[in-house]
């Protein structure tokens, strides 16, 4: 949702030519539109200005100006001479801001009571989300269902219980869990509630190209359906599947017909498994080739000729520079085991060990004692006599 206007620095020659439009995002992201600026002033991104409302006056803050707008509305398909945009007031004033949040401030109280009528008349909808005008004079109530709705009575009660015009808007799943928002499965958040505006429709297909598992419950995303994400790599699997061959999905050979298991886009490797064996063969894309000539020939070959794989390579640790005093893991380990070997306590035994022995209360003269509390055998010398 949110845009670098790299070209704000750039000096402009006309001044005139210079574009009136500038763009406002509403709710936090959840709603941006485009309104004309006819005053002279220059808003800067980040600043909350008062934009024409139904009947009365908003609030939003300034996502885009400049020369980079125009570029997002031919990104849109909007015209800037041609199409209606709402006027920019003035500067948001403190009056206007405290306003603003006070009402903002009534939305989650009115969302759940909205919520509690909409259940008291079984409808089978669901309230999302409420957004309140900054005057207070409107709300627009966000709502998905599967089937169509007949919810006049219920506008017919949230007029006269909120006091506020009312308007229905239905959105997709998609949206949905882009205004509620989460963490997904990569550890960052959601790409519907950060960035992602336009949702293009995801199948299994594009998990197929992948070479990705059928598994539903890994495949989607937070709003039951599958993750946007798929199709981000799908263009660069296309583009590398287009050096393999299209019609190989089975080949015959002497032994019987071999049958395509998968392929592996990164090594250029096809893998087929027989009839007769659950073995699987890894063939090469220009093995795969020969194989098909000769099948259109008449030809069969007699084996399929696997290809030998290479065992595990050992990995081979990169050598590490000490440039801004950091250390390596490895040579924490190091370290570690060094200490532990050092400060590990030494065997030793006390048999035969000698202590000395305090002798009538004098503890400079002592007799020498084994462990066992037996005086030391003398040996004799032969020097002397015993």
């Amino acid at each position: 949702m949110n845009v670098y206007d790299w070209l704000q620095n750039l000096p402009i020659d006309n001044s005139d030519d210079a574009c009136r439009i500038v763009e406002l995002i509403f709710k936090n992201g959840s709603r941006k539109d485009f309104f004309r600026n006819n005053t002279l002033q220059y808003f800067s991104k980040g600043e909350l200005v008062t934009v024409e409302g139904v009947s009365g006056f908003d609030v939003g803050e300034v996502s885009l100006s400049g020369e980079l707008v125009r570029m997002q509305m031919k990104k849109k398909g909007v015209n800037e001479y041609t199409a209606e945009f709402k006027k920019i007031l003035r500067k948001s004033t403190e009056k206007d801001i405290e306003l603003f949040k006070q009402n903002k401030a009534k939305e989650q109280n009115i969302l759940m009571r909205s919520r509690e009528i909409a259940n008291s008349l079984k409808l089978q909808m669901k309230l999302s989300e409420i957004e309140i005008q900054a005057d207070g004079k409107k709300a627009t109530f966000f709502y998905t269902a599967d089937d169509r709705v007949d919810f006049r009575e219920m506008i017919r009660l949230f007029a006269t219980e909120f006091k506020l015009k009312v308007e229905m808007r239905q959105i997709g799943i998609r949206q949905e869990a882009g205004k509620v928002g989460g963490i997904g499965s990569c550890g960052r958040e959601l790409c519907c509630s950060t960035w992602l505006t336009d949702f293009k429709s995801v199948n299994t297909t594009a998990a197929r190209y992948q070479n990705l598992s059928i598994n539903q419950t890994k495949l989607s995303g937070q709003c039951g359906r599958l993750k946007c994400c798929l199709n981000y790599e799908l263009d660069t699997y296309l583009d590398a599947l287009q050096g393999f061959p299209n019609d190989a999905e089975t080949l015959e050979i002497q032994r019987g017909k071999a049958v395509l298991v998968k392929k592996d886009i990164f090594k250029n490797l096809m893998w087929y498994t027989l009839s007769d064996s659950s073995k699987q063969y890894p063939l090469t894309i220009h093995r795969v080739r020969e194989i098909l000539s000769l099948n259109r020939k008449g030809e069969r070959p007699e084996k399929l000729e696997a290809v030998e794989l290479v065992g595990k390579v050992k990995e081979i640790e990169p050598s590490f520079v000490d440039v801004v005093g950091q250390i390596s893991l490895s040579s924490l380990e190091k370290i570690e085991k060094k200490h532990k070997s050092k400060n590990k306590p030494k065997k030793f035994s006390d048999q035969g060990k000698q202590y000395p022995s305090p002798v009538n209360g004098n503890p400079n003269k002592s007799k020498q004692f084994n462990i066992q509390g037996k005086p030391p055998v003398q040996v004799n010398n032969p020097g002397k006599k015993n």
